[in-house]
């Protein structure tokens, strides 16, 4: 039987800006279960310069 989650809820942002702060301090390992994470292709996304 697997263990249940015990990762934090993800919090409200008021601004993209003040969300890109976050989770460059912040390590998402806290509130994202990553072993159930599913690969996705992205065939039309082109590159930016």
């Amino acid at each position: 039987m697997p263990m249940p989650s015990t990762k934090k809820p993800l919090p409200k942002f008021s601004s993209e800006e003040d969300e890109r702060e976050f989770w460059a301090v912040t390590d998402s390992t806290e509130f994202i279960d990553w072993s159930k994470a599913e690969r996705w292709k992205l065939p039309t996304l082109k590159p930016t310069l």
